[in-house]
């Protein structure tokens, strides 16, 4: 079985408590959580630049680089009271709403981290 790779930034308090949180619910050894701070095998793996990663959750789910809202569908489905809200957001009438609120979130968390965490 190959590894999911989740990356995700570190230095976003929330994110990084969100994470924690993610890597206690979850007991799946396939689960790999990857820091992309000052990690030049992440940008290399996923052939993005750092600020790309930094801007939304990515993980690598069978050699298939899978992007901000859709990351965390990946993870939820691994925690049992999550699993229906994945199976719900994953509706194609669902999921446009979802996206929009994950970018909404998302942008100011990129931000704050990118300008306010040096």
């Amino acid at each position: 079985m190959q590894i999911i790779k989740i990356y995700y930034n570190q230095s976003c308090s929330i994110c990084n408590c969100e994470i924690n949180y993610y890597k206690k619910k979850i007991k799946n050894p396939l689960f790999e959580w990857v820091d992309i701070n000052d990690n030049i095998k992440a940008y290399i793996e996923t052939k993005k630049t750092k600020d790309q990663l930094m801007r939304r959750m990515h993980a690598s789910v069978h050699g298939h680089l899978v992007v901000g809202a859709k990351a965390f569908l990946i993870i939820w489905e691994e925690i049992n009271y999550l699993r229906i809200l994945a199976k719900i957001l994953r509706n194609p009438i669902v999921y446009p709403i979802f996206y929009i609120a994950y970018e909404i979130v998302a942008l100011p968390l990129y931000l704050k981290s990118k300008y306010l965490n040096r």
